[in-house]
């Protein structure tokens, strides 16, 4: 069984529902971005998907393009890569320290993530820190953090490095078209 199999779309994932839409009603063999690489030579896949800080900090490390070149590879003709990449080319010169906290569940099962920023001095990257908290017995506890770097990607450049990697129909869609809260691009195989 290979990744891609092992992986089970949660119908509230909305890059896996931008997918879905596109290629209609699956099932439809799934693999992240992530896993790309353990995944070379094995079968076509129908779906590359990308989470929402994945390609800035590939960028930032100099491994967006091979990364994108594997999941080109990996995928099946007329198949899909979709990622969520945040747009924070406008904000380098404002040097925001945070977005609001998300917060997700109720009661107890109740939990915030946090993100803070802390940018370069040429607004062209930043470090993120996220901070998960949850409930604890009687106040809230850190349950993980964890520490990357990130390059300021715009969208000519995600559109730049999709073309370049070999994708065609290099599509970006507003939140408010896709049901993310960043927004998603979509490229063809």
């Amino acid at each position: 069984m290979t990744a891609a199999q092992d992986l089970v779309p949660l119908p509230e994932d909305p890059l896996t529902g931008v997918a879905a839409a596109v290629l209609g009603a699956g099932p439809h063999a799934v693999l992240d971005l992530l896993d790309v690489a353990r995944h070379h030579g094995g079968p076509p896949v129908d779906v590359v998907r990308a989470g929402d800080d994945l390609l800035p900090r590939l960028a930032h490390e100099n491994a967006l393009d091979q990364a994108l070149r594997l999941a080109r590879e990996a995928l099946r003709p007329g198949g899909l890569f979709v990622a969520a990449v945040p747009e924070l080319d406008k904000l380098g010169p404002l040097r925001p320290t945070a977005p609001p906290p998300k917060v997700s569940g109720r009661g107890p099962d109740r939990q915030v993530t946090v993100q803070l920023w802390d940018w370069a001095a040429d607004g062209e990257s930043y470090a993120l820190e996220v901070v998960r908290l949850v409930r604890g017995a009687e106040t809230w506890e850190v349950a993980n953090t964890v520490s990357t770097r990130h390059r300021v990607l715009s969208p000519e450049q995600v559109a730049a490095a999709l073309t370049d990697a070999g994708f065609g129909a290099v599509q970006r869609l507003a939140p408010a078209e896709c049901g993310h809260p960043l927004p998603v691009w979509v490229a063809v195989a």
